[in-house]
């Protein structure tokens, strides 16, 4: 069985979907109701499933008349997928946004489930066992040049 948090965000990526233009705008005390969950729990979806490494812009605004916006960002076209995946990794990325960013290219189908998860243990923080800062170096080197081996084709 699915918890709380899965249901949400299943729900909110639903009404993305469905949505023309990307792009939904929710009540968070709305939500907490329809979930009969407190409002934090609905933030903290929201803050940890739906960031920018993961292809979501979310914006907030607290108070009455208080929503928030989320929006699909789609992976840019205009230019060669291996451009963006280095100018989007630089000289150094955590494990973090390195699996956002893996999620995001798996969920566009520009890799598969095994790609993905091969690339998840690869940047892995067991796996890359230096310390800070040379870890997040080197994971952005490795990863840099496995996208680049598996989108050039």
């Amino acid at each position: 069985m699915r918890n709380t948090s899965d249901m949400i965000e299943q729900y909110l990526k639903k009404l993305i979907q469905e949505s023309k233009d990307g792009l939904i705008e929710l009540q968070r005390n709305e939500l907490a109701e329809k979930f009969q969950c407190v409002p934090s729990q609905i933030n903290y979806v929201i803050g940890t499933r739906f960031t920018l490494e993961k292809g979501y812009l979310v914006e907030s605004k607290r108070g009455g008349g208080g929503y928030i916006r989320i929006q699909k960002v789609d992976l840019p076209m205009h230019e060669p997928i291996h451009v963006h995946v280095s100018q989007t990794i630089g000289p150094e990325i955590d494990q973090g946004a390195a699996e956002g960013l893996i999620y995001r290219l798996e969920e566009a189908q520009l890799i598969s489930c095994r790609e993905a998860s091969l690339l998840k243990a690869a940047v892995h923080r067991d796996a890359i066992h230096l310390n800070l800062p040379l870890r997040d170096q080197v994971r952005a080197r490795l990863l840099k040049a496995m996208l680049v081996a598996l989108l050039t084709k």
